[in-house]
């Protein structure tokens, strides 16, 4: 991070990268002695509202960043930068998006946790649009334009008013990863005799995993931590039978993420069941402003698959420099994430973030799989829907396949394994 002294004193003159957090009210102008070669704009955790017009002349601008700020608006100075692709305005308290506030090169826009209840039909207009992250508004529908955003493949409308499902996004070509849990839609009840049996099954499957106190485990050191919640490793405070003595626990943080509820993560996860390639879930502590989920520890042994897509990958994973597995490997990954998938659809829970980089591996290629945070449970869809929900997950097993056949060593992308898989994806 740079400070806005230096900036004044003209040391950061020629940098590609800004970034500014000093509880700023105001836009400092000396940014624009910039215009030369700044590309990434970072104004997140300030007090800004505004941004003024002689922002269009950073015309090199190709992302923005003005998180947990106080816009009520999205600044439609943004729509006038030639070559903007990213805009993240996570956490305002941002009412209206016009249609002029969208930079035709638009590739990724990030309005979670704001109070939007209308988008433009522009938004539909962006051929580039890729990644849309929406969560946490007050959206009651979906401009019909999106039918043709023919190269969005991410799309998180959790925690919004839907009322219905939005057809226009189950059509899309190459969407691939989509979370729209926490939905009036996504939570209604269908009358039909078939949906209020589902609807049991599932409850009952959530009621299967005990409930425990909090006061009956002490957390120790973290193990992790994303947008929904805290993973720490934890003890028993008294012997039990019932359970394992290595355990983790989830902590959520109550509030809305970039995925969507922390209740509907847990649900989701509670729903799926237990598999061997899955986190298992043992118990849930529900309490008021508390909800956990105690889970089995995962050996030391294990480790990240991959890693989260990057700004110029966008919506794909990315791996260390040199990374490579040998073709057996991949396949017997493959092998078990597919079945994997069969699971959760078969239990009616789209995972919404299948990825190499929530997958954990060991040297025997044996995978668990988990953060669902991004998880919608889909069994008060129409068949037809619930159909559609999993032709688009579908389409991130086949990422992730093709993903992992791009570290696959030189000499192995000739064997037959590998034309296999590709044959698979294709």
């Amino acid at each position: 991070m740079q400070t806005l002294a230096q900036l004044k004193s003209g040391k950061l003159t020629g940098i590609r990268q800004l970034k500014l957090s000093e509880n700023l009210s105001t836009f400092p102008l000396e940014i624009l002695t910039l215009t030369d070669s700044l590309e990434i704009l970072d104004l997140s955790h300030n007090t800004l509202s505004t941004l003024p017009d002689e922002l269009a002349q950073l015309t090199k601008l190709k992302i923005i960043f003005a998180s947990q700020n106080k816009f009520e608006h999205l600044p439609e100075v943004l729509g006038k930068l030639p070559n903007l692709e990213m805009v993240g305005f996570k956490s305002n308290q941002i009412k209206t998006v016009t249609e002029k506030s969208l930079p035709t090169q638009l590739r990724w826009l990030i309005l979670t946790d704001n109070v939007i209840e209308t988008l433009p039909n522009s938004l539909g207009e962006r051929p580039r649009l890729q990644k849309l992250a929406l969560a946490g508004n007050q959206l009651t529908y979906l401009p019909q334009t999106l039918a043709q955003a023919h190269n969005l493949e991410l799309v998180r409308i959790s925690a919004n008013k839907l009322t219905e499902c939005p057809e226009q996004l189950l059509n899309l070509p190459n969407l691939a990863w989509f979370a729209f849990a926490g939905n009036p839609f996504s939570t209604a009840n269908n009358n039909s005799e078939a949906n209020a049996e589902t609807h049991a099954d599932v409850h009952a499957k959530i009621k299967s995993v005990p409930q425990v106190s909090s006061a009956s485990y002490t957390l120790e050191k973290v193990l992790g931590q994303g947008a929904s919640g805290v993973i720490s490793k934890a003890y028993w405070n008294t012997q039990q039978s019932q359970f394992p003595d290595d355990i983790a626990v989830k902590v959520f943080k109550g509030e809305v993420t970039s995925d969507g509820y922390p209740q509907d993560e847990l649900q989701a996860c509670l729903q799926v069941g237990k598999h061997p390639n899955l986190v298992e879930s043992l118990a849930q502590v529900s309490e008021p402003n508390y909800l956990a989920l105690i889970m089995s520890l995962i050996p030391e042994s294990y480790r990240n698959l991959g890693l989260p897509p990057c700004f110029k990958s966008c919506t794909r994973d990315t791996f260390p420099q040199g990374f490579n597995l040998p073709i057996m490997l991949i396949n017997h990954i493959v092998s078990q994430m597919q079945d994997v998938f069969t699971h959760l659809h078969k239990n009616q829970v789209c995972h919404g973030d299948l990825y190499t980089h929530n997958t954990l591996f060991d040297v025997q290629g044996n995978i668990i799989f988990g953060d669902f945070g991004a998880a919608t449970s889909y069994q008060m869809l129409t068949p037809a829907q619930q159909e559609k929900v999993q032709n688009i997950e579908h389409r991130a097993l086949n990422h992730f396949i093709d993903d992992l056949l791009s570290v696959c060593t030189e000499e192995d992308k000739k064997s037959a394994t590998f034309n296999t898989l590709k044959q698979l994806i294709a």
